[in-house]
């Protein structure tokens, strides 16, 4: 009697296998904690953000020791980042990858620590727009930092994975998906490792970065209710962006061997600002349908009742000092508007029905600087011109919320901004005598003028954006490096 259980379970193993299906999975919402901002958080009230929102997984783009830290005991499984530009240093040396590893995971991962699972290696190192620069070093840092790992014993709790962007893979129809010819050697390395090592694949969907780049782009088929355009690939048929990009890479993984490796979005979302598009209703249309889709445990035509295992949003909180090099919308992503309260209603699928704002949020005192309606603003554009080019006022392009306030409106906004960056010094609001201190909010509609919060070690870190690099994370890294030998 007790082998025929066994026997039964070893049979529909095989049929599992020779059948290609898999078993039926349930995904996690996770979200990307970004910190590229003017108005940091303290990272103890974005923790108590996240536990009041039932977010029981978060992925961060570095190792910053401030947020490990307000994460120790808070229950929610973390993913760290490491930069690109430290790929370099990792894989040509293994004392760099053991110091990594001490500094930045063994240290949190003890009993009531940090609950790292992840180690995400690079950012979209593949990127077309890098040119290749990284990818010689993903795979020998890679294999660096498993070693580290397995001195560390922690090799068989926290893994090692790579987010990649969408662009690493191509195809007109998603069951002829393939990696980039000149990936498929180290993709063949990279998915070798992280079937080896337990690990999923991790990849980076965009469907607003397809429409915003494509005029010719169905709208509704950036979303999940349907689309009068949809694909029709042999008999599978595919009515969102989301689920085609998805199985072009399940085909492109097959065609490596691997088609039943897991995978895990690594980031997925919508801007609400800075373009046509990116709005509040949008967003909350593309994130609620994203939510309700991948929740509703249908998966894909080819990966059918298996969603992917983890969904990260991108991203929790407005970053409003990221490049807008790829477009002033990379500084809208946020489910939360800098300050942690909610942009629009959206049930996480996690227990509450909406989200939660943050709480004792420490804001400077509420007064705003405005242009002076009883001066000659004529001469104002230089004045703009500096205030906007150290603060955001990304909202008052064509295509953002503010860009209809009118043009006193506007001088105003960026005034505001530029105070509110400086802390609310009484100097900062002169703008040789066209400003003036307010304490009536001058918000008009959906165009809001921020207050902004007390500092938390104000620092605007190096992290590329869609796509940008920088050498001077490097060499920092490698100074500090070497300080510590």
């Amino acid at each position: 009697m007790s082998r025929l259980p066994r026997t039964l379970l070893y049979l529909v193993f095989v049929v599992i296998l020779l059948s290609g299906s898999f078993p039926v999975g349930e995904s996690a919402i996770g979200v990307n904690w970004g910190t590229i901002s003017f108005h940091r958080l303290k990272p103890s009230t974005v923790v108590d953000l996240l536990k009041d929102n039932k977010i029981k997984k978060v992925k961060l783009f570095d190792a910053d020791p401030d947020a490990l830290t307000a994460l120790v005991g808070s229950g929610i499984e973390v993913m760290v980042g490491i930069p690109n530009e430290m790929l370099a240093v990792l894989s040509s040396s293994t004392d760099a990858s053991d110091l990594w590893v001490r500094q930045n995971v063994s240290r949190y991962v003890v009993k009531g620590g940090a609950d790292i699972r992840y180690v995400a290696v690079g950012n979209e190192p593949f990127l077309t727009s890098y040119s290749g620069q990284f990818q010689s070093f993903v795979v020998p840092a890679l294999l660096n930092l498993q070693q580290s790992l397995v001195k560390a014993n922690l090799a068989g709790y926290v893994k090692l994975v790579v987010p990649c962007n969408a662009d690493a893979y191509e195809s007109s129809l998603p069951s002829q998906g393939a990696f980039r010819p000149e990936l498929t050697q180290i993709m063949t390395q990279l998915v070798s490792f992280l079937n080896s090592n337990g690990s999923p694949f991790v990849v980076n969907i965009y469907p607003f970065l397809s429409l915003y780049g494509n005029s010719d782009f169905p709208q509704d088929y950036a979303f999940f209710e349907g689309s009068t355009h949809p694909v029709t690939d042999g008999s599978n048929v595919y009515y969102n962006a989301f689920d085609g990009n998805f199985d072009t890479l399940v085909s492109a993984l097959n065609k490596l061997g691997y088609g039943q490796m897991p995978i895990v979005i690594g980031e997925v979302g919508w801007p609400t600002d800075g373009a046509f598009g990116a709005n509040l209703s949008a967003a909350r249309f593309f994130n609620q349908g994203l939510i309700n889709h991948v929740l509703s445990n249908k998966g894909t035509p080819l990966r059918p009742r298996v969603p992917p295992v983890d969904i990260y949003l991108f991203s929790l909180l407005d970053e409003g000092a990221k490049s807008v090099l790829p477009g002033n919308f990379e500084r809208h992503w946020g489910i939360f508007s800098f300050d942690g309260q909610a942009k629009y209603a959206l049930n996480l699928g996690l227990g509450n029905r909406l989200l939660k704002n943050a709480k004792n949020v420490e804001y400077l005192p509420s007064r705003w600087c405005v242009a002076d309606p009883s001066k000659d603003l004529t001469n104002v554009a230089n004045h703009m011109r500096i205030a906007c080019s150290v603060a955001d006022c990304t909202t008052l392009d064509y295509g953002g919320s503010c860009n209809g306030i009118g043009a006193k409106g506007n001088i105003s906004y960026a005034f505001n901004s530029y105070y509110q960056l400086q802390m609310q010094n009484a100097q900062s609001c002169d703008f040789d005598g066209l400003g003036m201190v307010t304490f009536l909010d001058p918000s008009v509609g959906d165009c809001r003028f921020l207050v902004g919060v007390t500092d938390h070690k104000k620092s605007i870190a190096f992290r590329p954006t869609h796509r940008r690099t920088t050498i001077w994370t490097s060499i920092l890294w490698w100074v500090w490096f070497f300080l510590m030998l």
